[in-house]
């Protein structure tokens, strides 16, 4: 059983940069691939990001492509999201996420993940 706690979220303004953290603890975390993920306020969860086991492969989404940077320390059991250039539409609540087994299709889909942290809030004022 694997144990995913994000941190780093707040509140910040238009433009401004944020570190999300996801430390994993219970499981071998260098064998799982890692996705982050938002929900914001009426709308339904949303890929934003994963790496791959590795981190030889990162997947964005289009909204998020040339700002946002997935990585991760496999020696910490760590997985980070570095958000700069943040707009309003990124405020959500930011999860991340631990897929066992995945390929390069299912990466981006969260019925591929069998772990899922608490969700930090992430929020950007105008």
């Amino acid at each position: 059983q694997v144990q995913l706690v994000e941190s780093g979220g707040g509140l910040v303004q238009a433009g401004d940069s944020l570190r999300l953290s996801c430390a994993a603890s219970g499981g071998t975390f260098s064998t799982y691939a890692m996705g982050w993920f938002r929900q914001a306020p009426g709308k339904e969860r949303e890929f934003v990001s994963a790496i791959s086991w590795s981190g030889r492969n990162t997947y964005y989404v289009d909204s998020v492509k040339g700002r946002f940077t997935i990585s991760r320390d496999n020696a910490k059991n760590t997985v980070y999201l570095q958000m700069n250039s943040l707009k309003p539409e990124d405020t959500a609540v930011y999860y991340c996420a631990a897929a066992n087994s995945y390929s390069a299709y299912s990466i981006y889909l969260g019925a591929t993940y069998d772990y899922w942290g608490q969700g930090t809030q992430v929020t950007v004022s105008s």
